[in-house]
């Protein structure tokens, strides 16, 4: 006899509790972004593999090391997604989608990248994604902290979650701060960890998030994006941070935040939470006013932000908030002859909205014996009478559940 084949390392079967705490993020999500009238996107799953490395870099871990990539049938290179907005703006030049800017969108799925697994992390992981594409004003930036933090509270996680905030400064600004950098880190070369060393020259902020405690001496010091900031970069900043202020969303400032990509300019924010170990970061994102451009578009100015599912619902479960949901109605069919009728009932239940289950085998003796083990704010027993079937329904008291399955059966009596 065969062995039964093994689930993928870095893949997970999500179920119950879990599950439920997955399906919260999404809703809630899905609710918030309409409140912010945020579109729609459902994107495909493999793009061409150019999408990403000529949007992240063929540099990047994520291109050298982490994409799942092959040939098709064709003989073209494809790779299954992983991250959404180089897809977004692939179909943002290609679709024709400027007509709709500033366009705001919204998606939520599977992504997927080769790397270690670990609590939190897997190599098909979900996201949820916001972006705003075609809008050069800070508001656009405001909008999108202001709905992430939004959508934290309504998860009922923001508690001990911080946004940490910072600038990047427009290309004249991110320039001049590079240049210093690469000077810097030039005098402590032979003391650097050996990623940092291959860093310096090509992607040196990258330098200043380093976890390798052989780089913290040197990046604590190292030169600020603050003393390179053109007028206009202040005042881009400043103008991000007082409307935070004024929607009352709580930051602090993180001068070491940053991003390496060149294409990415201005605001760069983490939401930040220590109740994850050693991954703290549970939401994302910045201004990404170059990517467009590397994609072979005009230049289109444009702010998203990325949030794991599988993190934000680990926060969501540790929290107590989801679990499996209460069950409104049990019905118990003692007697066989009641059952069409039960079934008819409970077919008008769930069209009114009202969640039911029923307990039709085994037994008829047993059944209202389990119907009662499961807890629900109702139960309703089939049983029958003079030959026709009737329904007794119990409850602990006459909650607004109680009178919407009794007003259900009574219509259907009448």
């Amino acid at each position: 006899m065969s062995s039964t084949p093994q689930a993928i390392r870095g893949t997970q079967d999500i179920f119950g509790a879990d599950a439920e705490a997955f399906a919260h993020v999404v809703e809630t999500f899905e609710r918030v972004r309409k409140l912010y009238r945020f579109r729609r996107t459902e994107m495909p799953v493999f793009e061409k593999t150019a999408v990403f490395s000529r949007s992240l870099g063929e540099t990047t871990d994520v291109v050298s090391k982490e994409m799942y990539s092959f040939d098709d049938r064709g003989g073209e290179s494809l790779t299954l997604r992983p991250e959404f907005t180089a897809g977004i703006a692939r179909a943002y030049l290609t679709n024709g989608w400027k007509q709709f800017a500033p366009l705001k969108v919204a998606t939520h799925g599977p992504l997927f990248r080769y790397e270690r697994p670990q609590k939190g992390r897997y190599r098909q992981f979900h996201q949820i994604d916001a972006e705003i594409i075609g809008a050069a004003e800070p508001m656009a930036d405001v909008e999108l902290l202001v709905m992430a933090d939004q959508l934290l509270k309504e998860l009922g996680i923001a508690e001990g979650v911080t946004l940490q905030l910072n600038t990047l400064g427009d290309a004249e600004s991110r320039e001049a701060w590079r240049a210093a950098l690469i000077e810097y880190f030039r005098d402590h070369k032979d003391a650097l960890s050996e990623d940092s060393q291959d860093r310096l020259e090509r992607n040196p902020l990258r330098i200043l998030d380093s976890k390798d405690p052989r780089d913290k001496p040197f990046t604590a010091d190292a030169p600020r994006i603050d003393d390179f900031l053109s007028a206009e970069a202040q005042d881009f900043f400043g103008a991000v941070t007082q409307g935070l202020e004024a929607a009352s969303v709580d930051f602090v400032r993180a001068p070491a935040l940053v991003r390496g990509l060149d294409y990415y300019r201005h605001t760069a924010f983490e939401f930040v939470t220590d109740r994850l170990g050693a991954q703290g970061t549970v939401l994302g994102g910045g201004r990404y006013d170059g990517l467009l451009e590397a994609l072979g578009g005009p230049h289109t100015p444009a702010v998203g932000w990325a949030a794991g599912i599988e993190r934000l619902a680990m926060l969501v479960a540790d929290a107590g908030i989801s679990s499996e949901p209460a069950l409104t109605c049990i019905f118990a069919v003692e007697d066989d002859a009641a059952l069409g009728y039960a079934q008819k009932t409970i077919t008008a239940l769930r069209h009114q909205g009202i969640d039911a289950e029923m307990i039709a085998t085994g037994s008829p003796r047993k059944r209202f014996d389990k119907a009662v083990k499961l807890g629900a704010k109702v139960l309703v027993s089939f049983v029958m009478r003079d030959g026709v079937p009737v329904a007794n329904l119990r409850a602990a008291e006459p909650t607004a559940e109680y009178l919407a399955v009794e007003q259900v059966i009574q219509s259907l009596q009448s």
